[in-house]
C-alpha cells in the first residue's frame, strides 16, 4: 500500500541517517478499547486502554502530528464496528491534527459520514484488493491525484495502471 500525506514540517530532529521520517502513532480498536492483537488473532488481544479519546489526546499530547486508527472489528466484520469510539477520538483531537481510519469501510456512504465527522483520510484496503471495481463510485467525488490504495479527501488510487 501507497501512503500519500499533506506536507508535513520537518524539524531536524525528525531525520534519520539524513532521511526525513514522520513517525505515525496508530490506535487499533477492538470492542471499544485500544488493542494490540498477538500474530493477527482476535482473541488473543492485549488491552492497553479502555478511553481510546484520551490515548488520542495522549499522542497529540506527545507531539503527533497525525494519528492512525483502525478498527479491528470492522475490519474483520466488513463495517464499521467502532464508530462510537472514533467518534469520540475525532471529537477530542481532530481539530489539531489529521487522523486517518482503516478497517471496515466499503461505501461511500461511510466514507462520507467519517469524513463529516473530521476523519481526514480513509484507507481502502480488503475492498480495493478482493472487489476493485466496488470503489469505483466512491472513487468519483474525489479528485484524483495519485495511484495509491489510501484515499485522503483529495486522493484516491487508480483501478489499473496508467488510468487517471
Amino acid at each position: 500500500m501507497i501512503l500519500f500525506f499533506r506536507k508535513p514540517i520537518i524539524r531536524p530532529s525528525e531525520t534519520y541517517f539524513g532521511k526525513i521520517m514522520l513517525l505515525i502513532p496508530a490506535i487499533d480498536l477492538k470492542d471499544g478499547q485500544c488493542v494490540r492483537l498477538k500474530q493477527g488473532l482476535m482473541d488473543q488481544a492485549t488491552v492497553f486502554s479502555d478511553t481510546p479519546a484520551q490515548t488520542a489526546e495522549h499522542w497529540f499530547k506527545q507531539g503527533a502530528r497525525r494519528l492512525h486508527l483502525v478498527d479491528l472489528n470492522g475490519a474483520f466484520a466488513g463495517e464499521p464496528k467502532n464508530f462510537p469510539a472514533i467518534k469520540e477520538i475525532l471529537a477530542a483531537v481532530a481539530q489539531h491534527i489529521p487522523v486517518q481510519l482503516g478497517g471496515g469501510i466499503r461505501d461511500l456512504a461511510t466514507i462520507e459520514k467519517y469524513l463529516d465527522l473530521g476523519l481526514t483520510d480513509v484507507i481502502i484496503g480488503t475492498a480495493a484488493v478482493k472487489n476493485p471495481s466496488s470503489c469505483a463510485k466512491p472513487a468519483k467525488p474525489f479528485p484524483a491525484k495519485s495511484s495509491s490504495a489510501w484515499m485522503p479527501k483529495k486522493v484516491w488510487w487508480r483501478l489499473t495502471a496508467g488510468q487517471p
